[in-house]
């Protein structure tokens, strides 16, 4: 089930994009660790066209039917030393979902600024098991500076303020 984005529209993903090439011209895209070396330009235009004219099911579509990720990874064994793990089958998901979310939270919190406007968390998502520090946050309202400017410093999953509230969340934020 595709996340639903209260704010999905024209002027928010102007926006977007605009975010999006900002990370581009500073050399601060996101590449998932479990991204196949040499598909970071691929990435790059799916991302963008999924910006531009689609959604994160798309986008998620398109990093299978591409063949984007790795099947497997070194990982580290807690008591030293290596093994090779299977990429999670949730990966492409969580990878769509969570950079799309992301630059729609980023683009929505420029327009926010402009138009001089909060925003405000809510679950576009529905969840099996919602995390109590993702429930803690629906209805919050946050300043679009400050959110914005956590989520262009940290890029990936971990964010200072903790939104778009971590892979698989279902949270994300609309105008308030």
């Amino acid at each position: 089930m595709a996340i639903s984005f209260n704010n999905l529209d024209s002027i928010t993903r102007d926006y977007m994009r605009g975010e999006v090439n900002l990370d581009f011209e500073n050399a601060k895209v996101y590449y998932s660790k479990f991204l196949k070396a040499g598909l970071e330009d691929q990435w790059d235009d799916l991302l963008l066209s999924a910006v531009n004219d689609h959604d994160e099911a798309w986008l998620e579509q398109q990093i299978v039917v591409n063949q984007l990720l790795v099947d497997s990874y070194q990982k580290r064994k807690p008591k030293g030393g290596f093994t090779t793990a299977k990429v999670p089958y949730t990966a492409p998901q969580t990878l769509a979902e969570g950079e799309f979310n992301r630059f729609y939270c980023r683009g929505l919190c420029a327009r926010a600024i402009e138009e001089g406007k909060m925003v405000q968390v809510y679950r576009g998502k529905e969840v099996a098991h919602a995390r109590s520090a993702s429930e803690a946050m629906i209805g919050k309202v946050v300043d679009p500076k400050v959110l914005l400017e956590d989520l262009r410093v940290n890029i990936g999953v971990d964010t200072a303020l903790g939104l778009p509230a971590g892979p698989n969340s279902g949270l994300t934020i609309k105008l308030s």
